[in-house]
């Protein structure tokens, strides 16, 4: 197996060395060792790297991140708040569709002004009731097992 150098690394997953010298020192990521002084990476780091970057984009802090990869089966604690985070999720997927579709119409429709367009308020309207879970500040539960560990 090909070990991927740093700069590789960073070139294929769009990160700069910093930040993953950086992950790898919050034990997100592990170096296979060293070619000289440059830091080589298993080519499964790629993978990681892009679980990483889709947590955070979901509003997972790196703390939290770090807890997740660390969990095994039996984190029954760990699960339930991974379930509820996902139950957030499903709303806020809801809130956005409906905006992202409210968006389109209000793109090419004639109403003035368009926020009172009758079609632009039904499909933005909260049929679901979203606001029954709203996100904790931080993506995640504010404590618990997916909190920042001291």
């Amino acid at each position: 197996m090909e070990l991927l150098d740093i700069a590789e690394v960073a070139g294929r997953s769009g990160l700069a060395p910093s930040a993953l010298r950086f992950y790898e020192r919050r034990g997100l990521i592990d170096s296979a060792g060293r070619n000289g002084l440059r830091r080589t990476f298993e080519p499964e780091v790629l993978d990681r790297l892009t679980l990483i970057d889709c947590a955070r984009r979901a509003g997972f802090t790196l703390a939290q991140i770090q807890r997740f990869l660390t969990a095994t089966p039996d984190d029954t604690e760990l699960r339930a708040h991974l379930a509820r985070r996902a139950n957030q999720l499903d709303h806020d997927i809801a809130r956005l569709t409906r905006m992202r579709d409210s968006l389109h119409h209000a793109a090419t429709c004639t109403h003035e002004p368009l926020v009172e367009c009758p079609q632009f308020k039904t499909t933005i309207a909260d049929t679901d009731n979203a606001r029954a879970a709203p996100s904790t500040p931080g993506g995640l539960m504010a404590a618990g097992p997916m909190a920042p560990q001291p």
